[in-house]
């Protein structure tokens, strides 16, 4: 089977959604250990997400520039939205699908209407999209880039004036002009307190609380590229996993490294807000 570029599970734990550079959608039930095939892309899929409350249906999104529904109980599609680029990242959260596109473009659905965006706008940062992530206070959603920043953007145009992006990721002297970029893979935002996480190519993640503008704590290098992360249901655990991202090409890729998944328990003082 191809290497698998988005997954996803659905919140009673019990069906996991797979797509890889075959092509190919997959649902696991991870009861029987069981798979079916429910669809396919032209091109690599890159990320999927279940979209419904019933979690029966499912968006993914592809390198063939298109977005496409799923209805995991008939194995059907149900219609195939074109993007303006590749897909690169996706993520729902309570009726917002957010699509960030090769382009640097963002595209936010509204699933009383899936059919067409609601509103496309212009990442705020510079350089390529490398992830997607929406609040869990709803209302927006996190950017990162390959250019080692971050953007918190709000879903609407009124509350656009609360946007901002600040650097992460980097090694240098602080203040230092000249510095090591690496790119921001994976942000995550803890279920409870709306706090997040941020993960990158450097090996190291770091919690964050977007509304005080504060770092909250930065933990040391791991030894290899974080390459996704995840909060569980109550924000207990912080799960990540260690893979090679390929950010230095196949040079930086060293034979017999495993793939990990490592489970981090959070502290609350790690992870609460603080006072601006």
């Amino acid at each position: 089977m191809a290497l698998s570029h988005g997954r996803s599970l659905t919140g009673d734990g019990k069906t996991l959604a797979s797509g890889g550079a075959d092509n190919t959608v997959r649902l696991y039930d991870l009861e029987t250990g069981q798979s079916r095939i429910l669809g396919k892309h032209d091109m690599a899929v890159k990320t999927i997400r279940f979209v419904d409350q019933n979690q029966s249906i499912c968006a993914t999104g592809s390198w063939d520039k298109t977005v496409k529904y799923w209805d995991c109980r008939t194995n059907q599609q149900m219609t195939s939205v074109a993007m303006p680029d590749k897909v690169l990242s996706m993520d729902y959260w309570n009726g917002l699908l957010t699509v960030g596109t090769a382009d640097r473009k963002i595209s936010l659905f509204n699933m009383n209407n899936p059919y067409q965006p609601a509103r496309t706008v212009d990442s705020m940062l510079k350089m390529q999209t490398r992830v997607v992530s929406n609040f869990t206070t709803g209302g927006g959603f996190a950017v990162g880039s390959i250019e080692g920043r971050v953007s918190i953007q709000y879903a609407n145009q009124k509350d656009e004036n609360g946007n901002f992006s600040f650097k992460c990721h980097r090694d240098g002297p602080p203040g230092s002009k000249e510095s090591t970029v690496y790119a921001v893979n994976a942000i995550s935002f803890h279920p409870i307190h709306g706090t997040f996480s941020t993960a990158g190519s450097d090996g190291s993640f770091t919690f964050w609380d977007k509304d005080s503008k504060q770092k909250l704590k930065s933990f040391p290098k791991m030894g290899n590229s974080i390459a996704c992360t995840a909060f569980n249901r109550t924000g207990s655990i912080f799960a990540y996993a260690l893979s090679y991202d390929w950010h230095r090409g196949y040079e930086g890729s060293i034979q017999g490294q495993k793939n990990t998944i490592m489970l981090h328990a959070c502290q609350e003082s790690d992870v609460k807000p603080r006072k601006k």
